[in-house]
Formats: C-alpha cells, structure tokens, sequence
C-alpha cells in the first residue's frame, strides 16, 4: 500500500537538516545540543525520525569556508557527502541530497562520488547544484578572487552536461557477469563521454557500472535570472526563498512555464521552497517560541552577516533606520547570491523595515517563507500553497533542532495526512519513485 490518495495532488517534504537548527541564535537555545554539531549519531537519530515521518529526502547544504562570524554561531554539520554516505547506512528509505559546487570541483570527481551514493543508498541519491560565494572560498581553492556569476553559470552547464554523459555512459546491460565465459562487461555497451567545453573537458568513461537511478535527482537552488535559466533547462526539484505566497506563486508559474524551451514537461520538476514552522497547541505559543529565539540572536552576527550579502558595510549606519539604497549596489553587479540580494532589499521596502527590523525578520531562515501557528494553521497554509501552485511542496527548515522537528513530526505531518495530500508509506525505494520522476526525462537536450 502506497498511502496516497492519487485523487489529490500529494506534497513533497524534505527535512533541511542544519546543526542545531535554522534560527541563527538556535545553538543558544536551552534545548539545543551545540556540543553535537559533528556528532554522527545526532544527525543519524534526526534523519529516521524524518524517515518514520516518510518524507522525501534529508537535505544537507555544504560550504567550503569556514563562516567568519563563528564566533556567534555553531558549525552548519560534518561534510555532506561523508556525512550523507554513512547516512544511507543508518536509513532504508529516505533520499540523500548532497550538495556540491561546480566552481569548485571537476565533473568526474563529482559523478563518481554521486554514483557511489546511489550505489550505497539503493538508489536515493541527489546533487544540489551550486556555484558557490565569495573569494574567501576561492582562496581555499588557490584562486585570489571568485569567478563572476555568468561566468560561474557558464561553468555549471557544462559541468552538468559533463556528469550526465559520465552517468550514462554505462548502458543498462553493460554488465554481462559471465563467470563461465570470464566475461564481466560488454565494453561495446560503454561509452566514453568525450565532452570538451569551454570551461570544463573530461574523457570517461565513469570507472562504476551504471547506478541504480542511472541519474541522480539534480536538485538547484539558485533563484537569479541566470540562476532559473539554469533551473529550466537541468533541475527536476528547485529549492527557493520565497517570503509568501504571491510572490512563490510568480515564481513559480515562471520557473515551470521556462521548461518548454529545453523539451521539458511543468511535471519533471518539483519547486519545494523554504519553510520555517514554528509549532505550537496554539498561535499564541507558537509565536512565544518564535519571540524566544529572536530574543536570542546577536546584534553584531546579524550585521555582519547583513553587510555581506549587501556587499555594503553597515556598521556605521543606524540600526533603527533604513537601509542604504542609495550605497548598495545594483543586483546585476553582485558577484554573491543574487536572488537572496534581491529578496532581502525588496523585503525591506515593501515592508519598509529598518536595519535592525531586517535582521530580526531574516533571523529565523534567511528570507525563507515562516509560519508559526497551530498543526491545523500550518497545515491550513501548506495546502493553500500547494492548491494554488505556488509549491509542490517544502524545504522543511526547523529553527530549532531537534525539538523543531519533533514537533512537526507528531503534530503536523498527522494533519497533512489526514487530508489526503501526504504519503502515510513510501510506494518504491528510489527517490525518483518518491518524487515521481522518470529517469528518461531529466535532460533530453544533452544528446540533441
């Protein structure tokens, strides 16, 4: 039994996993545990109890710098594909989303790291593509500066386009596994990928046979022009920042309304944006929850962190007065997250909040949409979002770890399911199945 009324269109959860939780002052939270940011088994208990709860798949985003302000903030967790790894050992079901940069990395490397996942997970692998921020990053990479955002993008298509043609390189019935002939592959069924671009060049063929979902869910979070041009073209599950509903729903009807460009269907894509649930028996205690844990941020973290996605230094101005547009730079000309640039400044005015207000509505997920309230609001507001197709589902983003989860585990998730739009069993045991993707629709145009 599948558990799905396929009467009804079904919404799509995957758990955000980060450290003590997605609230900046979280780790300082009484009920959160800072000490076990690198503890395995901290993540692993995390990630059945999203299992039991039959969400799609565990998320784990990945940096390779060490956060300046550290100071004032826990690690995010342990490295995500090392992480992830032992992950699919401790779970049966759940997917693995990794995250790995195409700034930082070369094709080969990342699709077999990715095949590897596959192969040890049965199938549940996936990759967020990202192209990475910031020259402190490039200096971890021997690079003074960090390449610009075009640049970066032109890099990423080639760089998918890369790993997919390593990914499909073995054929389905390359393996002959003939002991009595001594006859292990059929090497005329391997194909060398021989891709040459402008930025990236690798050879092949991938020295695994071919992994259980031949490809594995190529999940994008960039939400900038360049950022959706790449999403319609390569990504069948997009995660965005979206702050409410209209304007996820623009959003939405653009991204989906792009594919058919690239021979894609609205349907092989997935757009799951960021969700910060506050639970609580009721709106009043839920909002209390959300009140604590601004109470707990700190000033100087938030700024900084402010000035740098600004690309602007704020500590001199005002924190009770407004932002200042006239110094900040064009979102064209920012060489970091473009589309969190635009979101946090459009924010700003369209509510006309000052610096210190910014700070304290950016605290709990980064701009990412925030919902405090009962089992039954929440779930009030996740069907909305998703009958009105601004979602086919969410980024689950707890603020706080683990009891964040915990919450929306037993109280929440029963709601949803109750309605009919949330699986109450896994129906297969890749995460294709899972999201309901079809292999043979990922990327048509990669052989055109």
């Amino acid at each position: 039994m599948s558990g799905l009324d396929r009467s009804r269109k079904q919404l799509h959860l995957n758990l955000f996993l980060m450290s003590t939780g997605h609230h900046e002052a979280s780790w300082r939270h009484p009920k959160a545990s800072p000490q076990h940011a690198a503890d395995f088994g901290y993540y692993a208990r995390m990630a059945k109890l999203a299992e039991q709860a039959k969400m799609d798949a565990v998320f784990l985003a990945d940096k390779y710098r060490l956060n300046i302000m550290t100071k004032y903030r826990v690690i995010p967790q342990l490295e995500a594909f090392t992480m992830l790894s032992a992950l699919a050992a401790a779970t049966e079901r759940i997917g693995l989303v990794v995250t790995a940069s195409t700034t930082y990395n070369d094709p080969y490397h990342i699709a077999r790291k990715l095949a590897s996942l596959d192969h040890i997970s049965g199938g549940r692998a996936a990759w967020n593509i990202v192209t990475s921020t910031g020259d402190a990053t490039a200096r971890n990479f021997g690079q003074a500066r960090h390449l610009p955002h075009t640049l970066r993008y032109e890099r990423a298509h080639e760089f998918v386009e890369a790993a997919i043609r390593l990914w499909n390189g073995w054929a389905e019935d390359a393996l002959r596994l003939d002991q009595e002939a001594g006859i292990y592959a059929d090497m005329s069924r391997i194909q060398a990928s021989d891709y040459e671009g402008k930025h990236v060049s690798v050879a092949g063929p991938l020295n695994l046979p071919r992994s259980p979902q031949g490809v594995p869910v190529l999940v994008q979070a960039g939400s900038s022009e360049d950022g959706r041009a790449f999403a319609a073209r390569w990504a069948e599950v997009v995660f965005t920042a979206q702050p409410g509903i209209g304007e996820a729903a623009a959003f939405y009807a653009d991204l989906k309304g792009r594919m058919s460009a690239y021979g894609r269907r609205p349907d092989h894509m997935k757009i799951l944006p960021g969700c910060i649930p506050f639970v609580g028996d009721t709106e009043a205690e839920a909002k209390e929850k959300e009140q604590e844990l601004n109470e707990l941020s700190v000033s100087e973290y938030g700024l900084t962190n402010l000035s740098a996605l600004l690309q602007t230094d704020l500590s001199g101005c005002p924190l009770d007065g407004p932002l200042p547009y006239e110094r900040l730079p064009a979102p064209e000309q920012v060489q970091g997250q473009q589309s969190r640039f635009r979101l946090y400044t459009e924010l700003a005015r369209k509510e006309n909040l000052s610096i210190r207000q910014l700070i304290i509505r950016t605290a709990g997920g980064r701009g990412h949409f925030t919902v405090a309230g009962t089992a039954v609001q929440i779930a009030d507001t996740m069907q909305r979002w998703l009958e009105e197709q601004a979602a086919d589902g969410f980024n689950l983003m707890p603020p706080l770890l683990p009891s964040g989860l915990e919450d929306f585990v037993h109280k929440v998730i029963p709601e949803l399911q109750n309605r009919g739009i949330y699986r109450t069993d896994y129906s297969g045991s890749t995460l294709r199945e899972h999201l309901g993707l079809k292999t043979e629709a990922v990327i048509p145009q990669v052989y055109s």
